[in-house]
């Protein structure tokens, strides 16, 4: 059995889960999610948790049961609490402006980035160097984060470029003298 996949997902107050086919709905305070449940996953849907249980054992069958799992519970979690993914900038000269709706990044370049937040996900900017990406759906989240990181990516001999809050960047020795 699934040590994952045999957890129960458990519902905080005012999330909503409907289960239509092969598909379940989860709406909450911040927003609804489409999580897909493929066959031979069933899901039992409780007052207070969801419940997964496996048709088979074939190893298709065991992987999605986990899988489904962390899905469900990760759209619990967004549709409740919300995701976030923080990002800093770090070079001399380079930083980051909200401008209306899209974001302007000044990376070193002859020429600003403009990046457009996709639906469903918010951008801000903390003192020029901070910004912090918030939504409901973990995997939109990321992505927006990593395509404003892939602008211009920490490069290993000064640590230049934009990357993740808390990321460690393996450093190499420059040249050396005589």
């Amino acid at each position: 059995m699934s040590r994952i996949g045999k957890k129960p997902v458990t519902l905080p107050k005012g999330v909503k889960v409907t289960v239509n086919g092969a598909e379940a709905v989860v709406e909450g305070s911040k927003g609804k999610l489409i999580c897909p449940v493929p066959t031979g996953i069933t899901l039992d849907v409780q007052a207070d948790s969801i419940n997964l249980t496996r048709a088979n054992d074939e190893a298709q069958t065991r992987a999605f049961h986990g899988l489904t799992r962390a899905l469900l519970q990760n759209a619990v979690t967004g549709v409740n609490e919300g995701w976030k993914k923080e990002l800093d900038i770090v070079g001399v000269g380079y930083k980051a402006a909200m401008e209306g709706a899209k974001l302007r990044l000044d990376l070193g370049y002859s020429h600003p980035i403009f990046y457009e937040a996709p639906a469903g996900i918010a951008v801000a900017v903390e003192k020029n160097t901070h910004i912090i990406v918030t939504g409901h759906d973990r995997q939109a989240v990321g992505q927006a984060a990593a395509d404003i990181r892939k602008f211009r990516k920490p490069e290993p001999y000064k640590g230049k470029g934009v990357q993740y809050t808390g990321e460690v960047i393996r450093r190499k020795a420059g040249k050396t003298g005589k």
